[in-house]
Protein backbone atom coordinates (compact mmCIF):
# COMPACT_ATOMS: atom_id res chain seq x y z
CA UNK A 1 0.00 0.00 0.00
CA UNK A 2 1.57 3.31 -1.16
CA UNK A 3 2.05 5.82 1.47
CA UNK A 4 -0.66 8.82 1.05
CA UNK A 5 0.84 11.47 -1.00
CA UNK A 6 1.75 14.93 1.40
CA UNK A 7 0.44 17.82 0.21
CA UNK A 8 2.83 20.34 0.99
CA UNK A 9 1.54 22.90 3.13
CA UNK A 10 1.09 26.71 1.70
CA UNK A 11 2.95 29.21 3.67
CA UNK A 12 0.70 31.55 5.42
CA UNK A 13 -0.17 34.90 4.08
CA UNK A 14 1.50 37.70 6.16
CA UNK A 15 -1.30 40.04 4.87
CA UNK A 16 -4.47 37.67 6.40
CA UNK A 17 -2.12 37.93 10.07
CA UNK A 18 -2.14 41.46 9.66
CA UNK A 19 -5.54 41.86 8.75
CA UNK A 20 -6.52 39.58 12.07
CA UNK A 21 -4.33 41.95 14.31
CA UNK A 22 -6.52 45.06 13.09
CA UNK A 23 -8.74 46.33 15.20
CA UNK A 24 -12.42 46.05 14.48
CA UNK A 25 -14.11 48.89 12.36
CA UNK A 26 -15.54 51.80 14.41
CA UNK A 27 -19.41 51.64 13.76
CA UNK A 28 -20.73 55.58 14.04
CA UNK A 29 -24.68 54.44 13.57
CA UNK A 30 -24.46 52.15 16.03
CA UNK A 31 -22.50 54.15 18.60
CA UNK A 32 -24.53 56.97 18.34
CA UNK A 33 -27.75 54.78 19.19
CA UNK A 34 -26.69 52.93 21.83
CA UNK A 35 -24.88 56.14 23.55
CA UNK A 36 -28.76 56.98 25.02
CA UNK A 37 -29.57 53.86 25.80
CA UNK A 38 -29.57 51.43 29.00
CA UNK A 39 -26.44 48.91 27.91
CA UNK A 40 -28.03 45.93 30.46
CA UNK A 41 -30.98 46.03 28.64
CA UNK A 42 -31.02 43.51 25.71
CA UNK A 43 -33.98 45.29 24.29
CA UNK A 44 -32.06 48.36 23.35
CA UNK A 45 -29.44 46.67 22.16
CA UNK A 46 -29.21 48.31 18.64
CA UNK A 47 -30.67 45.94 15.74
CA UNK A 48 -27.84 46.17 13.99
CA UNK A 49 -25.32 44.73 16.89
CA UNK A 50 -27.42 41.46 16.36
CA UNK A 51 -27.60 42.00 12.32
CA UNK A 52 -24.67 43.62 11.18
CA UNK A 53 -26.43 43.25 8.14
CA UNK A 54 -29.41 45.22 8.88
CA UNK A 55 -31.55 42.41 7.15
CA UNK A 56 -32.67 40.63 10.45
CA UNK A 57 -36.19 39.70 11.02
CA UNK A 58 -38.66 42.39 11.06
CA UNK A 59 -36.56 45.11 10.55
CA UNK A 60 -36.59 46.68 6.67
CA UNK A 61 -32.97 48.06 5.52
CA UNK A 62 -32.75 51.79 5.51
CA UNK A 63 -30.90 51.60 2.19
CA UNK A 64 -33.02 50.53 0.33
CA UNK A 65 -36.29 51.59 0.95
CA UNK A 66 -35.06 55.07 2.15
CA UNK A 67 -35.63 57.33 -1.41
CA UNK A 68 -33.45 59.78 0.07
CA UNK A 69 -30.48 57.66 0.28
CA UNK A 70 -30.94 56.61 -3.41
CA UNK A 71 -27.66 56.80 -4.92
CA UNK A 72 -27.44 59.49 -7.83
CA UNK A 73 -24.05 60.94 -9.73
CA UNK A 74 -22.10 63.88 -7.89
CA UNK A 75 -23.13 67.34 -9.41
CA UNK A 76 -19.58 69.23 -10.34
CA UNK A 77 -21.03 72.37 -11.96
CA UNK A 78 -21.47 73.53 -8.48
CA UNK A 79 -23.74 76.73 -8.03
CA UNK A 80 -24.06 79.92 -10.52
CA UNK A 81 -22.06 82.44 -9.53
CA UNK A 82 -24.86 85.14 -10.44
CA UNK A 83 -27.33 83.20 -8.46
CA UNK A 84 -25.05 83.22 -5.76
CA UNK A 85 -25.15 87.29 -5.61
CA UNK A 86 -27.92 89.20 -3.74
CA UNK A 87 -29.87 90.95 -5.28
CA UNK A 88 -29.15 94.21 -4.39
CA UNK A 89 -25.19 93.17 -6.24
CA UNK A 90 -27.68 92.00 -9.52
CA UNK A 91 -29.62 95.01 -9.50
CA UNK A 92 -26.10 96.91 -9.82
CA UNK A 93 -25.10 94.95 -12.18
CA UNK A 94 -28.13 95.46 -14.03
CA UNK A 95 -27.91 99.77 -13.98
CA UNK A 96 -23.73 99.56 -14.65
CA UNK A 97 -24.51 97.46 -17.85
CA UNK A 98 -27.57 99.40 -19.25
CA UNK A 99 -25.53 102.69 -18.29
CA UNK A 100 -22.27 101.19 -20.40
CA UNK A 101 -24.67 100.60 -23.62
CA UNK A 102 -26.57 103.73 -23.13
CA UNK A 103 -22.88 105.81 -22.82
CA UNK A 104 -21.96 104.02 -26.23
CA UNK A 105 -25.09 105.21 -28.28
CA UNK A 106 -24.18 108.47 -26.85
CA UNK A 107 -20.45 108.55 -28.02
CA UNK A 108 -21.38 106.99 -31.30
CA UNK A 109 -24.30 109.31 -31.96
CA UNK A 110 -22.18 112.28 -30.80
CA UNK A 111 -19.01 111.54 -33.40
CA UNK A 112 -21.47 111.06 -36.45
CA UNK A 113 -22.77 114.23 -35.69
CA UNK A 114 -19.35 115.46 -35.69
CA UNK A 115 -18.66 114.44 -39.62
CA UNK A 116 -22.06 115.49 -40.28
CA UNK A 117 -21.29 118.90 -38.82
CA UNK A 118 -17.81 119.17 -40.61
CA UNK A 119 -19.05 118.64 -43.99
CA UNK A 120 -21.52 120.78 -43.45
CA UNK A 121 -19.49 123.69 -42.77
CA UNK A 122 -16.95 122.86 -45.65
CA UNK A 123 -20.11 122.92 -47.85
CA UNK A 124 -21.74 126.19 -46.73
CA UNK A 125 -18.78 127.94 -46.10
CA UNK A 126 -16.82 126.96 -49.32
CA UNK A 127 -13.82 125.96 -47.17
CA UNK A 128 -11.21 124.54 -49.30
CA UNK A 129 -10.22 122.11 -46.00
CA UNK A 130 -12.41 120.10 -43.83
CA UNK A 131 -12.76 121.32 -40.15
CA UNK A 132 -12.32 119.92 -37.42
CA UNK A 133 -15.09 119.65 -35.33
CA UNK A 134 -15.80 119.01 -31.31
CA UNK A 135 -19.01 118.78 -29.74
CA UNK A 136 -19.37 119.48 -26.08
CA UNK A 137 -21.96 118.46 -23.32
CA UNK A 138 -23.10 115.50 -22.28
CA UNK A 139 -25.46 114.03 -22.48
CA UNK A 140 -25.73 114.59 -26.67
CA UNK A 141 -28.48 112.53 -26.79
CA UNK A 142 -30.54 115.37 -24.47
CA UNK A 143 -29.27 117.82 -26.87
CA UNK A 144 -30.45 115.90 -30.11
CA UNK A 145 -33.61 116.05 -28.21
CA UNK A 146 -33.83 119.50 -27.50
CA UNK A 147 -32.13 121.01 -30.71
CA UNK A 148 -30.26 123.54 -29.14
CA UNK A 149 -25.91 122.35 -28.59
CA UNK A 150 -24.41 124.04 -25.17
CA UNK A 151 -20.42 124.39 -27.02
CA UNK A 152 -19.09 123.43 -30.43
CA UNK A 153 -15.12 123.92 -31.15
CA UNK A 154 -14.15 124.64 -34.91
CA UNK A 155 -10.36 124.14 -35.89
CA UNK A 156 -9.95 125.50 -39.55
CA UNK A 157 -6.63 125.34 -41.10
CA UNK A 158 -5.38 127.30 -44.03
CA UNK A 159 -8.34 129.85 -44.83
CA UNK A 160 -7.44 132.27 -47.60
CA UNK A 161 -7.77 135.99 -46.46
CA UNK A 162 -6.65 138.19 -49.62
CA UNK A 163 -3.21 137.77 -50.64
CA UNK A 164 -1.84 135.88 -47.78
CA UNK A 165 -3.56 132.73 -46.02
CA UNK A 166 -4.16 132.52 -42.48
CA UNK A 167 -2.82 129.65 -40.92
CA UNK A 168 -5.74 128.76 -38.35
CA UNK A 169 -8.44 129.88 -37.30
CA UNK A 170 -10.22 129.00 -34.18
CA UNK A 171 -13.72 129.27 -32.98
CA UNK A 172 -15.99 128.49 -30.07
CA UNK A 173 -19.53 128.32 -31.12
CA UNK A 174 -21.75 128.44 -27.65
CA UNK A 175 -26.00 128.51 -27.48
CA UNK A 176 -26.44 126.91 -31.10
CA UNK A 177 -29.64 125.93 -32.36
CA UNK A 178 -29.76 122.94 -34.84
CA UNK A 179 -31.99 122.72 -38.19
CA UNK A 180 -32.79 119.65 -38.99
CA UNK A 181 -32.88 116.25 -37.11
CA UNK A 182 -29.26 115.58 -35.34
CA UNK A 183 -27.46 113.58 -36.31
CA UNK A 184 -28.38 112.27 -39.70
CA UNK A 185 -30.39 115.31 -41.01
CA UNK A 186 -28.45 118.22 -40.07
CA UNK A 187 -29.61 121.14 -42.12
CA UNK A 188 -28.01 124.07 -40.34
CA UNK A 189 -27.26 126.10 -37.57
CA UNK A 190 -27.56 129.43 -36.23
CA UNK A 191 -25.08 130.68 -33.64
CA UNK A 192 -25.61 132.85 -30.78
CA UNK A 193 -22.65 133.34 -29.25
CA UNK A 194 -18.93 133.33 -31.18
CA UNK A 195 -15.27 133.18 -30.26
CA UNK A 196 -12.00 131.97 -30.90
CA UNK A 197 -8.60 133.63 -32.89
CA UNK A 198 -6.91 133.64 -35.88
CA UNK A 199 -3.38 133.47 -36.41
CA UNK A 200 -1.03 135.13 -39.67
CA UNK A 201 1.74 132.79 -39.18
CA UNK A 202 5.53 133.71 -39.51
CA UNK A 203 6.67 130.95 -41.46
CA UNK A 204 3.95 130.70 -43.86
CA UNK A 205 4.65 134.39 -44.88
CA UNK A 206 7.33 134.57 -47.01
CA UNK A 207 6.30 132.23 -49.14
CA UNK A 208 3.02 133.48 -49.34
CA UNK A 209 4.42 136.99 -50.47
CA UNK A 210 6.58 135.69 -52.52
CA UNK A 211 9.70 136.59 -50.38
CA UNK A 212 10.96 133.03 -49.34
CA UNK A 213 14.50 134.89 -48.47
CA UNK A 214 12.28 137.07 -45.97
CA UNK A 215 12.21 136.01 -42.05
CA UNK A 216 9.49 137.82 -40.55
CA UNK A 217 9.45 138.44 -36.22
CA UNK A 218 8.48 139.92 -33.40
CA UNK A 219 9.58 143.54 -32.59
CA UNK A 220 6.60 144.43 -30.14
CA UNK A 221 3.10 144.24 -29.93
CA UNK A 222 2.37 146.05 -33.08
CA UNK A 223 5.52 145.76 -35.10
CA UNK A 224 7.19 142.84 -37.38
CA UNK A 225 10.69 143.06 -38.16
CA UNK A 226 11.98 142.19 -41.88
CA UNK A 227 15.33 140.85 -42.49
CA UNK A 228 16.30 138.90 -45.26
CA UNK A 229 17.47 139.20 -49.00
CA UNK A 230 16.21 140.65 -52.00
CA UNK A 231 17.33 139.39 -55.79
CA UNK A 232 17.74 142.74 -58.17
CA UNK A 233 19.87 142.78 -61.12
CA UNK A 234 21.11 139.19 -60.72
CA UNK A 235 22.32 140.32 -56.91
CA UNK A 236 21.45 139.52 -53.90
CA UNK A 237 20.55 142.77 -51.58
CA UNK A 238 20.26 142.82 -47.97
CA UNK A 239 16.67 144.11 -47.08
CA UNK A 240 15.56 145.45 -43.43
CA UNK A 241 12.84 147.29 -42.67
CA UNK A 242 9.80 147.52 -40.29
CA UNK A 243 6.19 146.55 -40.74
CA UNK A 244 3.53 148.08 -38.30
CA UNK A 245 -0.18 146.27 -37.77
CA UNK A 246 -3.43 147.90 -37.03
CA UNK A 247 -7.23 146.97 -36.52
CA UNK A 248 -9.10 148.47 -39.47
CA UNK A 249 -12.70 148.69 -39.12
CA UNK A 250 -12.80 145.27 -37.40
CA UNK A 251 -12.55 143.42 -40.50
CA UNK A 252 -8.80 143.62 -41.94
CA UNK A 253 -5.38 144.40 -40.21
CA UNK A 254 -4.06 146.95 -42.16
CA UNK A 255 -0.29 147.30 -42.75
CA UNK A 256 2.44 150.74 -42.41
CA UNK A 257 6.30 149.50 -43.76
CA UNK A 258 8.72 152.13 -43.07
CA UNK A 259 11.96 152.23 -42.00
CA UNK A 260 12.89 150.33 -45.85
CA UNK A 261 16.36 149.74 -46.57
CA UNK A 262 18.01 148.64 -49.53
CA UNK A 263 22.20 147.20 -48.73
CA UNK A 264 24.52 146.71 -52.09
CA UNK A 265 26.94 144.71 -50.39
CA UNK A 266 29.84 147.24 -50.01
CA UNK A 267 28.69 149.66 -52.70
CA UNK A 268 25.38 151.30 -51.87
CA UNK A 269 22.44 151.61 -49.56
CA UNK A 270 19.10 152.51 -50.64
CA UNK A 271 16.32 153.98 -48.50
CA UNK A 272 13.11 154.40 -50.39
CA UNK A 273 10.81 157.40 -49.34
CA UNK A 274 10.11 160.82 -49.99
CA UNK A 275 12.26 162.30 -46.94
CA UNK A 276 15.25 163.39 -48.58
CA UNK A 277 17.34 163.26 -45.45
CA UNK A 278 16.71 160.02 -44.82
CA UNK A 279 16.33 158.63 -48.09
CA UNK A 280 17.79 157.82 -51.32
CA UNK A 281 20.81 155.92 -52.33
CA UNK A 282 24.37 156.88 -50.44
CA UNK A 283 27.69 155.06 -51.08
CA UNK A 284 28.85 152.38 -48.70
CA UNK A 285 32.06 153.26 -46.29
CA UNK A 286 33.99 151.03 -48.33
CA UNK A 287 33.05 152.65 -51.83
CA UNK A 288 33.81 156.31 -50.53
CA UNK A 289 36.85 155.00 -49.56
CA UNK A 290 37.74 153.51 -52.87
CA UNK A 291 36.77 156.57 -54.58
CA UNK A 292 39.12 159.03 -52.12
CA UNK A 293 41.96 156.82 -52.70
CA UNK A 294 41.39 156.55 -56.50
CA UNK A 295 42.08 159.73 -58.33
CA UNK A 296 40.59 159.18 -61.20
CA UNK A 297 37.31 158.26 -59.61
CA UNK A 298 37.57 161.32 -57.38
CA UNK A 299 37.88 163.08 -60.16
CA UNK A 300 35.39 162.30 -61.98
CA UNK A 301 32.98 162.76 -58.79
CA UNK A 302 34.60 166.02 -58.35
CA UNK A 303 33.62 167.37 -61.98
CA UNK A 304 30.04 166.47 -61.39
CA UNK A 305 28.16 170.15 -60.36
CA UNK A 306 25.32 168.14 -57.94
CA UNK A 307 28.35 166.34 -56.37
CA UNK A 308 30.13 169.26 -55.31
CA UNK A 309 27.28 170.98 -54.23
CA UNK A 310 25.92 167.95 -51.77
CA UNK A 311 29.77 168.14 -50.81
CA UNK A 312 28.83 171.83 -49.17
CA UNK A 313 32.71 172.80 -50.14
CA UNK A 314 33.83 176.18 -52.20
CA UNK A 315 33.98 175.30 -55.78
CA UNK A 316 37.18 177.19 -55.90
CA UNK A 317 38.92 174.84 -53.91
CA UNK A 318 37.47 172.14 -55.75
CA UNK A 319 38.94 174.00 -59.23
CA UNK A 320 42.41 173.75 -57.31
CA UNK A 321 42.11 170.07 -56.42
CA UNK A 322 41.27 169.40 -60.47
CA UNK A 323 44.69 171.09 -61.32
CA UNK A 324 46.75 169.18 -60.24
CA UNK A 325 47.55 165.56 -58.41
CA UNK A 326 48.70 166.71 -55.50
CA UNK A 327 46.37 169.37 -54.95
CA UNK A 328 43.37 166.16 -55.43
CA UNK A 329 45.37 164.02 -53.11
CA UNK A 330 45.54 166.49 -50.21
CA UNK A 331 41.60 167.66 -51.06
CA UNK A 332 40.57 163.76 -51.18
CA UNK A 333 43.36 163.01 -48.23
CA UNK A 334 41.39 165.73 -45.61
CA UNK A 335 39.40 164.42 -42.59
CA UNK A 336 36.11 164.44 -43.33
CA UNK A 337 35.91 163.89 -46.80
CA UNK A 338 34.72 160.24 -47.00
CA UNK A 339 31.93 161.52 -44.49
CA UNK A 340 31.41 163.97 -46.84
CA UNK A 341 30.86 161.85 -49.99
CA UNK A 342 28.59 159.16 -48.09
CA UNK A 343 26.03 161.77 -47.14
CA UNK A 344 25.80 162.93 -51.01
CA UNK A 345 22.27 161.69 -51.77
CA UNK A 346 23.50 160.10 -55.07
CA UNK A 347 20.02 159.54 -56.93
CA UNK A 348 19.62 163.00 -58.51
CA UNK A 349 23.30 162.49 -59.63
CA UNK A 350 22.77 159.27 -61.41
CA UNK A 351 19.61 160.81 -63.19
CA UNK A 352 21.48 163.49 -64.47
CA UNK A 353 25.02 161.83 -65.15
CA UNK A 354 24.22 157.92 -65.64
CA UNK A 355 27.62 156.65 -65.96
CA UNK A 356 28.91 158.74 -63.19
CA UNK A 357 28.40 155.60 -61.23
CA UNK A 358 30.11 153.30 -63.81
CA UNK A 359 33.14 155.87 -63.42
CA UNK A 360 32.97 155.13 -59.74
CA UNK A 361 33.23 151.76 -60.63
CA UNK A 362 30.13 150.84 -59.75
CA UNK A 363 27.88 148.67 -62.07
CA UNK A 364 25.13 150.95 -63.09
CA UNK A 365 22.83 148.43 -64.19
CA UNK A 366 22.23 147.29 -60.77
CA UNK A 367 22.38 151.10 -59.27
CA UNK A 368 19.52 151.55 -62.09
CA UNK A 369 17.40 148.69 -60.93
CA UNK A 370 17.39 149.40 -57.40
CA UNK A 371 15.92 153.18 -58.03
CA UNK A 372 13.42 151.62 -60.27
CA UNK A 373 11.92 149.80 -57.10
CA UNK A 374 9.45 152.37 -56.24
CA UNK A 375 8.65 152.28 -52.45
CA UNK A 376 4.82 151.94 -53.19
CA UNK A 377 5.83 148.58 -55.15
CA UNK A 378 8.08 147.73 -52.35
CA UNK A 379 5.84 148.42 -49.04
CA UNK A 380 3.29 146.15 -51.65
CA UNK A 381 5.28 142.89 -51.60
CA UNK A 382 6.05 143.63 -47.97
CA UNK A 383 2.60 144.05 -46.89
CA UNK A 384 1.21 141.94 -44.07
CA UNK A 385 -2.43 143.32 -43.96
CA UNK A 386 -5.13 140.62 -44.89
CA UNK A 387 -9.10 140.71 -44.65
CA UNK A 388 -11.27 138.61 -42.21
CA UNK A 389 -13.33 136.28 -45.01
CA UNK A 390 -17.01 137.19 -45.29
CA UNK A 391 -19.42 135.24 -43.49
CA UNK A 392 -23.13 134.95 -42.82
CA UNK A 393 -23.32 136.78 -39.76
CA UNK A 394 -21.53 139.67 -37.85
CA UNK A 395 -17.54 138.31 -37.20
CA UNK A 396 -15.14 141.08 -36.19
CA UNK A 397 -11.51 141.13 -35.36
CA UNK A 398 -10.07 142.60 -32.32
CA UNK A 399 -7.04 142.89 -30.13
CA UNK A 400 -4.78 142.36 -32.86
CA UNK A 401 -1.34 141.59 -31.59
CA UNK A 402 2.63 140.44 -32.79
CA UNK A 403 3.49 137.20 -31.35
CA UNK A 404 6.31 135.08 -31.54
CA UNK A 405 4.48 132.77 -34.35
CA UNK A 406 2.85 135.73 -35.85
CA UNK A 407 0.12 138.06 -36.17
CA UNK A 408 -2.96 136.96 -33.90
CA UNK A 409 -6.60 138.45 -33.82
CA UNK A 410 -9.39 137.50 -31.01
CA UNK A 411 -12.43 136.76 -33.33
CA UNK A 412 -15.36 137.34 -31.91
CA UNK A 413 -19.45 137.27 -33.75
CA UNK A 414 -22.91 136.49 -33.13
CA UNK A 415 -25.58 135.67 -35.43
CA UNK A 416 -23.90 133.52 -37.39
CA UNK A 417 -26.14 131.42 -39.76
CA UNK A 418 -24.43 127.92 -41.16
CA UNK A 419 -26.35 125.96 -43.78
CA UNK A 420 -30.09 125.78 -43.61
CA UNK A 421 -32.59 128.20 -44.84
CA UNK A 422 -31.13 131.71 -42.74
CA UNK A 423 -27.63 130.88 -44.36
CA UNK A 424 -26.55 132.75 -47.84
CA UNK A 425 -24.01 129.75 -48.64
CA UNK A 426 -20.86 132.48 -49.61
CA UNK A 427 -17.54 131.69 -49.81
CA UNK A 428 -14.87 132.32 -47.27
CA UNK A 429 -12.46 131.85 -49.18
CA UNK A 430 -13.63 134.75 -51.39
CA UNK A 431 -13.10 137.43 -48.81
Amino acid sequence: MRPPTRIPRQAPNPYDELARLAPPEYDHDVAEASRDRDPLDPAATPARAHDPAGTGPGIASDRDDDPADAWSPPDHRGRSRFGSLSLAVKLTLTLVVGAAFLLLADRAAEMYAREKAADKLQQSLGLATRPDVDIHGFPFLTQVAAKRLDRVDVTVPDVPAGRVSLDEVRATARDIRVEGSLPDSLQGAVVGRLDGDVLLSFDDLGRELGASQVKFTDAGPDTVQIAGSLPVAGHDLRLRAQAHIANEGGRSVATTVDGMRLDIPGVATYRPGKDRAHSGLRLAPETASAIARSKDQARAMLQVPSVVKALGVPEEQVRRALRGEDELARFTGRPGFVQQLMNVNLVDVVAANPQIMKQAGVDPALVDAVLNLRPPELSDRLSLSFELPRTPGDVRLRDIRVEREGIRAELVGSGLEIGGNGGNGENIGNG
